[in-house]
């Protein structure tokens, strides 16, 4: 038992030291779910981003995505905008798989999501989202395309990411 415990931990240190964190800056070229060209210039557009990486197997991600929709209209004048990432529709390589992908787009109409949500590409893949082992998983970035804050594991309610979107932009310039 205490073998197992010390490889856990020592797994959980490891995952850690290679995980996205503050300062560190987020560049990607990629497509919408429509297949509109979307690239990271779209966090200079906004105080503060909040990319919500979910699954389609996920439904805690699912159960958060209509409180995300609401948060995304109710900060759109504080320059706050909400931007899914749902990770489990390409492969390693960015190639999308056309029954996650429609999964995917029934998710979205069905709880309401009409936020911008990003198809990864290969060098998101390889970048951003090379370490993201658990979903929902959350990273705030700022105008600058730099992570903000802390990466959040596990959803919330809209009331919860109210309150850590107001404590960001009390803290952005």
């Amino acid at each position: 038992m205490k073998k197992i415990l010390t490889i856990l931990a020592l797994l959980s240190v490891a995952t850690l030291s290679f995980a996205q964190k503050a300062g560190d800056k987020v560049t990607f070229t990629s497509k919408d779910m429509n297949g509109t060209a979307i690239t990271s210039e779209i966090f200079a557009k906004n105080k503060v981003t909040m990319l919500n990486i979910w699954g389609t197997f996920c439904p805690p991600c699912i159960k958060e995505m209509p409180d995300l929709a609401k948060l995304n209209e109710a900060n759109k004048s504080k320059g706050v905008e909400v931007v899914g990432i749902p990770i489990d529709i390409v492969d390693r390589m960015g190639n999308i798989l056309p029954k996650p992908k429609a999964d995917g787009e029934e998710i979205i109409a069905k709880t309401g999501a009409n936020y911008t949500h990003v198809v990864p590409s290969k060098d998101m893949m390889n970048g951003l989202l090379r370490n993201i082992q658990a979903v929902p998983a959350t990273i705030f970035v700022d105008k600058d395309g730099k992570i903000i804050g802390q990466v959040y594991l596990g959803a919330r309610s809209q009331k919860d990411w109210q309150k850590i979107i107001d404590d960001l932009l009390a803290k952005q310039k």
